[in-house]
């Protein structure tokens, strides 16, 4: 059993708050497929991310032990990114939600625009 998602210290709350933010899930995923990747690498790759808001993420990730930050010691300063293993056994389930969002994404827009009067 997972645990009691109504208690407040139930651990399984710790998955629903770090997929919770979809930049967090989306730099999750790119990293699990593709590996190692330096932070331009992953603006170029992933659409609609500020170079702000994909650091913020990074360090968020690595604040929550899923991303490993790799600094080089070189001129000028090289750095990448890697996931930890707690960050690859996360893939399994953003894979389940891209799933599922597959079969009912245009179900939730639909009720989006139903609920908004378009």
């Amino acid at each position: 059993m997972v645990g009691d998602v109504f208690a407040a210290d139930c651990r399984a709350r710790i998955a629903f708050e770090v997929l919770a933010n979809r930049w967090d899930s989306v730099v999750v995923f790119i990293l699990g497929e593709s590996g190692p990747m330096r932070p331009r690498a992953m603006l170029d790759r992933i659409g609609g991310i500020s170079p702000k808001v994909l650091n913020q993420a990074l360090r968020r990730l690595e604040y929550n032990g899923l991303v490993r930050r790799h600094r080089y010691a070189e001129a000028p300063p090289r750095v990448d990114y890697s996931l930890t293993e707690a960050g690859t056994a996360l893939i399994g389930p953003i894979r389940a939600m891209g799933a599922w969002a597959a079969v009912y994404g245009d179900a939730v827009v639909s009720a989006r625009d139903r609920a908004d009067g378009l």
